[in-house]
């Protein structure tokens, strides 16, 4: 999808809604200049039918159309369950890796096709997927979402994953940025520390540097050793992505409505310390209270530069829809190995 100089800029916000279907309220506040994306919940999901007619109705608020949303990487991150392919966690590849590498290349590659080709044939646009935390065993709020501990393993899954979910006609979201696995305690209800050296880190680090993700999600987790601040509040953090790592995509915040984020103040603070900081799009979830006093209270301007970034992750052409995804040979081909997947 081509966006032209003459269209309004995206806005930096994404907020969400409670039910299956648009009240007057949420047409209202989707169509604030400052909003540039919903995500969707389980609560928000019914049936493949009614998520394509909601979908549909999003993407008609406006143009540019909103970005779509949602957390579906398998296992028990899936939003979408009834009527579509249960997808399995990511550690489920990483064990494959143990006995042939080349299967679960293939594997994983088969997996994003058939979570974004399922997702786009609803009109749902992006999935905050890979996760590219290591699995150092300590974490279970990651758990099995992670591939396997070894970088150079989760770089290679992801990239299969990442090209299975371009075929599939999405992009990549690559978190936590720079790495959630070690720390214990999980960020939606607690403010985790990571104790360890910028030296030390650099494996956790690895995958970014090594894939061409479309867009990035900081951690809510503070490095005490680089900054006072948690990753997606740090201007230093934001500045090694960009100079460092040479990341030119799209940074999403982490929920802004999470424990994790607290530190900074209330929501208004939140949001604006994210933008300050750089991020390009920022979560605001589960709170639509406090997503209708940001909409009132927040004075910035939709940012050309973020606006642009933000736009290369809309969707360049039509998915086909349900039916027609049912009769692809490569999609029926690519179930039947996610499938088998589940069973084992």
């Amino acid at each position: 999808m081509n966006i032209s100089a003459s269209q309004p800029l995206i806005g930096s916000l994404v907020i969400d809604i409670q039910g299956t279907e648009l009240t007057a309220l949420d047409r209202e506040r989707l169509c604030h200049p400052l909003v540039g994306g919903i995500i969707l919940f389980s609560r928000n999901y019914q049936c493949p039918e009614q998520l394509e007619v909601l979908t549909r109705e999003i993407h008609g608020l406006r143009q540019p159309p909103l970005l779509i949303a949602i957390d579906h990487e398998g296992g028990r991150v899936q939003r979408c369950r009834e009527g579509f392919t249960r997808l399995p966690p990511m550690a489920a590849l990483g064990q494959m890796w143990k006995d042939s590498p080349d299967a679960a290349l293939a594997a994983s590659r088969q997996v994003g096709y058939v979570l974004a080709a399922e997702l786009r044939a609803r009109g749902v646009d992006f999935s905050f997927t890979p996760v590219l935390d290591l699995d150092y065993g300590r974490s279970s709020v990651i758990g099995n979402r992670a591939f396997h501990r070894d970088p150079e393993v989760v770089t290679a899954l992801a990239d299969a994953l990442m090209a299975g979910l371009r075929a599939g006609g999405m992009g990549s979201c690559g978190k936590h940025f720079p790495g959630h696995g070690w720390v214990e305690a999980d960020s939606h209800v607690a403010i985790p520390v990571d104790e360890r050296s910028l030296e030390t880190l650099q494996e956790d680090m690895l995958p970014y540097r090594k894939l061409a993700l479309d867009a990035v999600m900081p951690a809510h987790v503070i490095y005490p050793e680089i900054d006072s601040k948690s990753s997606g509040f740090s201007n230093k953090w934001h500045s090694y992505l960009r100079s460092d790592i040479k990341f030119d995509g799209v940074v999403f915040s982490d929920d802004l409505s999470m424990e994790g984020a607290s530190v900074v103040g209330d929501a208004l603070a939140r949001v604006k310390a994210a933008y300050e900081a750089g991020c390009d799009m920022l979560l605001l979830c589960n709170a639509p209270d406090q997503a209708g006093m940001v909409l009132e209270k927040w004075d910035a301007q939709p940012d050309p530069v973020r606006s642009a970034r933000i736009a290369r992750l809309l969707p360049t052409h039509a998915a086909p829809d349900w039916n027609a995804l049912q009769s692809l040979p490569e999609y029926q081909a690519a179930v039947k190995t996610v499938e088998g997947l589940m069973v084992g």
